[in-house]
């Protein structure tokens, strides 16, 4: 068991003959026991300065040890969001170029019925003026014949 202050102060010694002057004994005592209660003070005065910074080192450990896996988790966060950023640009892209052959293909097969179409209308073009020739051609042909002549002839008698 530890000795205390009041343990110097209370301790008596066995008197002999011939032994230590008593009031030196009892003075060298009390200067013991001041410097032993300052001690006392000054270890419970560092024992709480000590508790006090171990709080704060703990309180600081704790923040780094937060701070660490907040850094864990939002690297680990910024990962995710870019791997799904790529994911997402990839579908974007394939997604834009399947529009872009879609709207390839469909432009490709108009230019391909528009093309027939053409053709189909220069077709019907040139079997229509051939017919529209061949009955001008047959019109002539019945205005340079004689009997238009005497038509006229006989008309213009009838009426005079």
């Amino acid at each position: 068991m530890p000795l205390t202050p009041l343990d110097i102060h209370n301790k008596e010694f066995s008197r002999k003959l011939r032994g230590y002057d008593e009031d030196e004994v009892n003075e060298f005592l009390d200067h013991i026991m001041k410097d032993f209660e300052a001690m006392i003070r000054e270890n419970k005065e560092m024992q709480n300065h000590n508790k006090l910074l171990q709080e704060k080192l703990d309180h600081f450990a704790n923040i780094e040890e937060t701070l660490s896996k907040t850094i864990i988790v939002a690297q680990e966060a910024a990962d995710e969001v870019k791997h799904n950023a790529k994911k997402e640009a990839q579908l974007i892209l394939k997604e834009a170029e399947k529009n872009a052959d879609r709207i390839v293909n469909d432009a490709l097969a108009k230019s391909r019925r528009i093309s027939i179409e053409v053709e189909e209308l220069r077709k019907q073009a040139s079997i229509y003026r051939a017919r529209f020739r061949t009955l001008v051609e047959a019109q002539l042909d019945l205005l340079s014949h004689d009997g238009w002549d005497q038509l006229e002839q006989v008309e213009v008698k009838e009426l005079v």
